[in-house]
């Protein structure tokens, strides 16, 4: 169990991700007094999308090599179309997200970015939620599909868009506080 002032928290991202899900679950929850780390594939600044054009960018404080999952109590995965379809075609960031499942620590994906629980082959029969219009892509994965503002199974987090993160991040925030999960 881990208080949420004593948490680290990993997003995971690269160009293209969703402004809205990677800025408010960071600066929420830093403001909580987590600390906040965003890994990319390379190092830098990523950019995101807003909307319609991309928009403002974001430090990568670690490349998704160095990542060591025993220093992070919690992932994110941020959607937008872009960012997880680019990071599911990446090995290392795949490989990521199915050994953090595997570890039994939460993880919280919101819109797309679900696409990379998909990847991961960790899905199969659990509930999530996700963007309409990857519900296709999640069930044939073998979960279940609903669609509802956020959904939690065994840890697992997911929400459908911007407008859920509110719920999102709360409930991330009450999982993190019950530690790991068995899965």
């Amino acid at each position: 169990m881990t208080a949420i002032d004593q948490a680290r928290v990993l997003i995971l991202a690269t160009d293209g991700y969703e402004r809205a899900e990677l800025v408010q679950p960071r600066d929420d929850l830093r403001r909580r007094g987590a600390e906040v780390r965003v890994a990319a594939p390379r190092s830098g600044r990523i950019r995101s999308w807003d909307k319609t054009d991309w928009g403002d960018e974001a430090d990568v404080d670690l490349t998704v090599a160095d990542v060591a999952i025993d220093d992070f109590d919690a992932l994110i995965l941020p959607g937008g179309q872009i960012n997880p379809d680019t990071l599911r075609q990446d090995r290392d960031a795949v490989k990521l997200v199915a050994d953090f499942v595997a570890s039994g620590k939460p993880v919280a994906a919101i819109c797309h970015g679900p696409w990379m629980l998909v990847e991961a082959d960790v899905l199969r029969g659990r509930t999530v939620t996700s963007y309409p219009s990857i519900a296709t892509d999640v069930k044939n994965a073998g979960a279940t599909w609903i669609d509802e503002e956020v959904v939690t199974d065994q840890g697992i987090v997911t929400s459908r868009n911007p407008g859920d993160l509110p719920a999102f991040i709360d409930k991330l925030v009450e999982e993190i506080g019950e530690g790991r999960h068995a899965r």
